[in-house]
């Protein structure tokens, strides 16, 4: 039986992590070893942030919502509360929304 060449195998696979490291400094983007190390680690705090991102922007909505009620004369969570109350399902990306971008809107919101 003839031998198992990898040769095109393991070119495509090396130009795939370095294709994944490109424009990374020093050694990563061009020395295999490195750029493995460095693709997993990009990858793992890919992921994470990804996530930290979605709690970070409900934080900043959460805000800017609260800001936008008090000038209205009331708060963030009765206005939650009376919105859920009187079943107006509108989530807190559109809220927040509605309270930077058209404030009268969000003015008639809640009011009604």
């Amino acid at each position: 039986m003839p031998r198992v060449k990898r040769g095109t195998h393991r070119i495509k696979r090396r130009k795939n992590i370095l294709a994944r490291t490109k424009g990374m400094m020093w050694g990563r983007k061009s020395k295999i070893t490195l750029a493995k190390v460095a693709s997993v680690k990009a990858g793992l705090n890919a992921y994470r942030d990804r996530k930290l991102k979605k709690r970070d922007n409900r934080g900043l909505q959460q805000i800017r919502i609260n800001a936008a009620a008090r000038l209205n004369g009331t708060i963030y969570s009765r206005l939650i509360a009376d919105l859920k109350k009187r079943k107006i399902a509108l989530n807190r990306k559109v809220l927040a929304e509605l309270a930077i971008q058209y404030p009268e809107v969000f003015a008639k919101v809640v009011k009604a």
